[in-house]
């Protein structure tokens, strides 16, 4: 079984696109059966919850009328009546609420709503409309006609439920095969990798054993002609080649294998250091993970990181283990030449040195006092800029070779880096915190500010009319102030968006779909969005930038244009990314316009700003009765 010829990564590929093929097809249907049973749970509850209302019109019938509230009232519950009979037969898919997918949910909803439209409806307006001695007549005939067309929508919510039974059943069986499919793929899996992985590495394993064993006249049985029988063919001629020169190559293996095994340990001390690097994490995090492994590696029973200050010209302890609190207090800050750590950041020379004969340099005497017989201090550097020093301390003799002191200067190297580069993030974090609040106060300036300046104005312009009696033209000026709140309200609405927008990688069409949703709710201003080619995804900061330009121009069509449709479109080519945002508003005259040329105006301004921060081209072109359009073009 499995024995075919060919590559074995063919062979696995195979295999396992066959098995995704399937998995695909069970999920694919489960996923539709899901989608089906969306909403159904909202809709069998809307439905049901029209009984209610039903009773409820009945009770509002019977009470009078001459009250306003139970006027209002019973016309309310009509509205609600029809627009839950309407979110039933279209669906919502914002709550969600599913519209009805089959013949006999759809012929009960349609029995209910033309039962309702044609009867009970007519009924209640009818009721409203007439005066006292018609009224009772007309609420006996709706009894009448009250328990029939709750009847229906029993049977209406009964034929729902059913439906959803029968659709949860099928999901649930189409989930157990699923659950079969997946157990006999992963026998099937397991079978296949057992014939063409493992019992061809189990062969190879028991070689390699064997010939550790010193028995090289072993050969593995070549069965395929893919990777692993390459292999085996390769282990047998491994085997020859070793049979005739065992004698001389059992001391090299020998002396290979020790020298791998150092390398290998640097190696993977290397790579498991850079693996932690490259995790953000706070500075002294950084410093505890760092000492914790190098420590670990090496058998040392204690360590500390000390980094340093060049303003006040020592060294400050970041981290320790394995160290008392009395050398805490001696060393938790040591002056530049106070001991050898001191002496390591001045002259950048690696210490290592017995504590039975210390060398001069040693003044504290605090790794002495800790009964440590050896003691080591390597420099942490970035570049030519030497940041701290960090120390391992044994508490047996431990001498470090020439090649183990330059791995612990390349550790000490990228300790320094990380912690730059911690350093560096910080202060970019900063400016960017620094850049989001120049841009908000220059947001605030440019049109809440402005804006408050004008309302001011007006406020002495109403005080003086008052003053002088005038009421027509005070009248006139809180019609102005009015208007300007509204204009600064709408302006702050605006700002708290834009400042809001998140636009996730690759996600620019969703953002703009949505904003263009949200318009167009409410303005009432058609809306269309186009995109147009496949292109790489811009820089998370280059989106965000875009969404304030279009956001800015759907803001200008709705204060300015007097618009009817908005079209919004999104180029990408190879070289480009192209943005526009075209109406068919009134237009205006870019050389002429008041508001153009008006400093409270500055709206256009700030997107050919946002545009030149990521780089883009921002132009504008319009005319008097002809629209206006925006168009972006950034380079990718």
């Amino acid at each position: 079984m499995f024995t075919v010829p060919g590559k074995l990564s063919a062979k696995i590929l195979r295999m396992l696109f066959g098995f995704f093929a399937v998995a695909a097809v069970a999920i694919g249907l489960t996923l539709m059966l899901s989608w089906q049973l969306e909403g159904v749970a909202a809709a069998i509850n809307d439905a049901g919850s029209q009984r209610m209302r039903s009773y409820i019109l009945a009770h509002l019938m019977s009470q009078e009328l001459d009250k306003p509230i139970v006027s209002e009232r019973l016309a309310e519950e009509v509205a609600r009546f029809d627009d839950v009979l309407a979110d039933l037969g279209n669906g919502d898919p914002k709550r969600p609420l599913s519209p009805p997918r089959n013949p006999e949910v759809r012929g009960s909803l349609d029995a209910v709503a033309a039962t309702w439209a044609e009867q009970m409806r007519p009924l209640v307006l009818a009721y409203l409309q007439t005066g006292p001695g018609q009224r009772h007549d007309l609420l006996t005939r709706y009894d009448a006609a009250l328990e029939p067309f709750v009847s229906r929508i029993n049977d209406l919510v009964l034929t729902m439920e059913g439906s959803y039974a029968r659709d949860t059943t099928l999901l649930r069986t189409v989930q157990g095969l699923l659950v079969l499919i997946a157990v006999i793929g992963t026998i099937i899996l397991v079978r296949f990798f057992f014939q063409l992985v493992i019992r061809p590495v189990t062969r190879l394993h028991e070689g390699l054993r064997r010939m550790t064993s010193r028995e090289l006249s072993y050969r593995l049985p070549v069965e395929t002609d893919d990777e692993l029988g390459g292999l085996a063919r390769g282990f047998n001629q491994m085997g020859e080649q070793l049979q005739g020169v065992y004698s001389t190559l059992e001391e090299r293996v020998a002396a290979e294998t020790r020298s791998l095994e150092e390398r290998n340990h640097e190696l993977a001390l290397l790579y498991e250091i850079t693996a932690f690097f490259s995790e953000p994490m706070p500075l002294e995090a950084l410093c505890e993970g760092f000492l914790e492994r190098v420590k670990r590696a090496l058998g040392a029973d204690a360590g500390a990181v000390r980094l340093y200050m060049p303003d006040s010209h020592k060294l400050y302890l970041v981290t320790h283990e394995g160290l008392s609190e009395d050398f805490l207090k001696r060393e938790r800050e040591l002056n530049c030449g106070e001991c050898l750590c001191g002496d390591v950041i001045q002259n950048g020379y690696p210490a290592v040195f017995n504590t039975v004969n210390p060398p001069p340099g040693m003044k504290l005497g605090s790794c002495i006092r800790e009964g440590f017989a050896t003691a080591t201090a390597f420099s942490i550097m970035h570049g030519k800029h030497r940041l701290g020093v960090y120390n391992l301390y044994f508490l047996k003799s431990h001498p470090v070779s020439t090649q183990g002191k330059h791995l612990l200067e390349t550790l000490g190297q990228h300790l320094g880096v990380a912690v730059e580069n911690t350093r560096f993030r910080a202060r970019e974090k900063e400016l960017a915190v620094s850049e989001e609040r120049n841009l908000l106060a220059q947001e605030l300036h440019d049109s809440i500010a402005q804006g408050l300046a004008f309302l001011n104005i007006q406020v002495q312009m109403l005080q003086d009319s008052l003053r002088k009696g005038e009421v027509s033209e005070a009248q006139e000026v809180a019609g102005q102030l009015r208007e300007g709140v509204q204009e600064s309200y709408d302006d702050v609405r605006e700002l708290l968006v834009h400042f809001r927008t998140r636009v996730h990688q690759s996600d620019l069409d969703t953002a703009i779909g949505a904003a263009l949703e949200k318009f167009e709710g409410q303005t009432g201003i058609a809306t269309r969005f186009e995109a147009i080619g496949n292109g790489l995804p811009l820089a998370a900061t280059d989106e965000i930038q875009i969404m304030h330009i279009v956001q800015e121009s759907l803001s200008n069509i709705r204060k300015h244009a007097k618009a009817s449709d908005v079209t919004v479109t999104v180029r990408r080519t190879g070289a480009q990314t192209q943005v526009s945002v075209c109406d068919n508003g009134v237009g205006f005259d870019l050389e002429t316009n008041p508001n153009v040329l008006s400093d409270r105006h500055v709206g256009l301004k700030i997107m050919r700003e946002r545009a030149h921060r990521v780089g883009a081209e921002c132009q504008i072109t319009s005319r008097p009765g002809g629209g206006t359009q925006v168009s972006l073009t950034l380079a990718a």
